[in-house]
């Protein structure tokens, strides 16, 4: 296709896909809201809400490099529209649920819903030329959205059945349905976009001993990974640290969770413009700067003066942190679509296989650290300890990055000529 111009259903595709991805990662996301009164329900501990709150995302990134390389061979309009209606029977079983490892065992089925976004990367990215990729797999990312949509719909389902929580996976199980059937109808299939059948799976797989490929996922981990974490987290964090109620929270909790997925088509935009390097590089800063604020915990000191004792107080007021986890959710946003250029770039006929390695760290990031936020808040009983572990994860992060390009800099500047000795 001409480089300047566009098939006439690539942005039918791009509004059918980004569609049901938001609607996808809605339902994956679920938890951080009727996660809360099922944890009061069953008198859960913090590592339990944290592991059940974590465990659709386990699902959802270990299903992403089958579903990506499913994508490459099958094409990705099957495949995610049968990734769909498979989550509907353990959406709607949801709200007949009891016991904690009920939930646990549904929830790693509705976890599935997650693995859209290594189908939908790729079957969006090949209906754009290269040059426009980045804005593309941005605009489909800000399906990541479907969080903010979580935390404002969940609620108000919540309130509306006189405080039941039942009610939002029987709406999002019909949701889901409904999704499915409309993406159907407004996507295409091109075969000209498949993997040749004379490809082999370990052909495809054997991309994944390139160092690049792991260094993506480090970095995906952090911008993917934290924002999952967070996304899942932050309701609760807000009702213990600062005492609000649930809509309000979840309100405040949006605030991060909306940037994070709308602005991923402003980062792809960037990405094309001034390079997936020095985006991510700049990212990594910005949360560096924002995780070493938001990590210092509401503290109460005593001093001594010449007039006696004086105590004072030290922490974040709800509207400070609130800002600055915004600016978390801006970055992040930017960071999710500048990694991805990465792979556009540098793996073009492979995006459906390493996005989805890429996108299994991202999503294994999210699963494991609201895991330890519980552990880190059962042994500390420091909520900010949460924000301490995503600080170290960047400082991992800005460190290989620094080491890394630098390597690759070196080798790739022209060495000064020999004079000849006169």
């Amino acid at each position: 296709m001409a480089s300047d111009s566009l098939p006439a259903k690539a942005i039918p595709v791009l509004v059918s896909s980004t569609f049901a991805f938001t609607i996808c990662f809605a339902v994956w996301m679920m938890f951080a809201v009727i996660g809360i009164p099922i944890k009061a329900q069953l008198g859960l501990s913090e590592t339990q809400f944290g592991l059940l709150a974590a465990m659709p995302v386990l699902t959802g990134s270990l299903v992403r490099v089958p579903l990506g390389l499913w994508t490459d061979r099958y094409g990705g309009r099957i495949v995610l529209f049968l990734l769909m209606l498979a989550t509907v029977p353990a959406i709607w079983l949801m709200s007949y649920a009891t016991a904690y490892w009920h939930f646990l065992v549904l929830a790693l089925f509705v976890g599935v819903a997650g693995g859209s976004f290594s189908v939908g990367t790729p079957y969006v990215a090949r209906w754009f030329p290269k040059h426009r990729q980045g804005l593309a797999m941005g605009v489909f990312g800000a399906g990541n959205s479907g969080s903010a949509l979580t935390k404002f719909a969940a609620p108000a389902l919540i309130a509306a059945a006189g405080g039941a929580w039942m009610i939002v996976p029987q709406v999002y199980a019909a949701a889901m349905l409904l999704t499915a059937v409309l993406f159907w109808l407004g996507s295409s299939s091109d075969p000209a976009h498949k993997v040749p059948a004379t490809v082999s799976l370990t052909a495809q797989l054997r991309m994944l001993k390139d160092p690049r490929v792991w260094r993506y996922c480090q970095y995906y981990s952090v911008v993917f990974g934290g924002y999952v974490a967070l996304a899942l987290w932050m309701t609760k964090y807000y009702i213990g640290e600062y005492g609000f109620d649930m809509r309000l929270a979840a309100l405040l909790a949006a605030c991060f969770s909306l940037p994070g997925g709308v602005l991923r088509a402003v980062g792809g935009w960037i990405s094309d413009r001034f390079g997936a390097y020095k985006t991510t590089w700049w990212v990594m800063w910005v949360c560096w700067v924002c995780f070493f604020l938001l990590s210092y915990p509401q503290t109460q000191f005593t001093i001594s003066t010449v007039e006696g004792l004086r105590t004072f107080h030290m922490g974040l007021n709800p509207w400070l942190f609130t800002g600055l986890l915004f600016v978390v959710g801006v970055t992040t946003a930017i960071g999710k679509a500048s990694v991805f250029k990465f792979i556009a770039d540098e793996f073009p006929q492979q995006i459906g296989a390493v996005s989805g390695m890429v996108g299994l760290a991202g999503g294994l990031g999210g699963f494991l650290l609201p895991v330890l936020f519980g552990i880190a808040l059962d042994l500390t009983g420091i909520r900010s300890s949460a924000f301490m572990l995503l600080y170290g994860t960047v400082c991992v992060s800005l460190v290989w990055m620094h080491f890394s390009f630098r390597a690759a800099r070196t080798t790739q500047e022209p060495q000064p000529a020999l004079r000849p000795i006169p």
